[in-house]
């Protein structure tokens, strides 16, 4: 009798152990998956503030009033003998892709080409505040509009379908520059210059404006743009994009495939408190 109490103990026990060990499996398992889809989640605030805040509309008519103001101050008494030129970049410049930002939030999946051409080939990105008035201004006073991009070229159908779809002009071969094999826009760029005057050149990264900006080391660019700040307002029209770009692979030591725990660890490191 004492024998089979016994036995009966050691078997609630057993059991009582196997369902610990399966719960903290579960419980394990399920903690892997909510970090899985949080290692995003730093995105939120920057990706809400792109897409709900009045001061991000604020900034872009702000930015835009200004270059139609340049353009016309540029143009006025202009002697270059070249056609003019206003260079343009696309994304967070004059389409907004934080939808797609929304869902690396949502699926805890970062970025990949496979990823990205799935939302491009949708084309239905929304024309960015002020972008389409200043561009078609531009066209009435004579002036081409480049669109150089570090989209890929078989982005090309998808994305003219979706700049004509808010009536961008200038919207054909000849006018969208599109990456082909490397990162840098400074070949697209130099091609245009013996034809071309540019006027103003618009982005939300650096390297949409200089070549300078494309290394940056441990001062992340900022000692680049300090040295050259009479050009920002008067031939570069810097625009917001808080979501991503190269400042945060600067962060990331110019080394976007390390681990998201290292990302995250870098962030971290880089925030300056009191």
């Amino acid at each position: 009798m004492k024998q089979l109490f016994l036995l009966s103990v050691l078997s609630i026990f057993l059991f009582s152990c196997k369902c610990t060990t399966d719960d903290s499996k579960c419980n394990n398992s399920d903690s892997l998956s909510v970090s899985k889809k949080s290692e995003y989640e730093h995105l939120t605030l920057a990706t809400l503030w792109y897409q709900k805040s009045a001061e991000m509309r604020a900034i872009y008519y702000q930015c835009y009033n200004w270059a139609t103001r340049l353009l016309d101050e540029k143009l006025l008494n202009n002697k270059d003998p070249r056609k003019k030129a206003v260079i343009v970049d696309i994304d967070e410049t004059l389409l907004n892709n934080s939808p797609f930002e929304v869902k690396c939030i949502e699926t805890g999946k970062g970025y990949s080409s496979e990823s990205w051409k799935n939302w491009s080939d949708k084309a239905i990105a929304e024309a960015l505040p002020g972008a389409v008035d200043f561009l078609n201004y531009a066209k009435e006073k004579n002036v081409e509009v480049f669109y150089i991009s570090n989209r890929k070229v078989i982005e090309l159908e998808s994305t003219a379908k979706n700049l004509k779809a808010h009536n961008f002009p200038f919207v054909d071969e000849k006018h969208m520059i599109f990456k082909t094999t490397e990162n840098s826009k400074k070949m697209r760029r130099d091609s245009l210059k013996t034809e071309y005057e540019f006027l103003l050149l618009i982005g939300d990264n650096l390297t949409d404006f200089n070549e300078l900006y494309e290394n940056r080391d441990s001062k992340l660019g900022i000692d680049f743009v300090d040295s050259n700040k009479a050009d920002f307002g008067d031939i570069f029209i810097m625009l917001p994009n808080p979501m991503y770009g190269e400042w945060e692979t600067a962060i990331y030591n110019n080394n976007n495939r390390i681990s998201d725990f290292a990302k995250d660890s870098l962030r971290k490191a880089n925030l300056k408190s009191y």
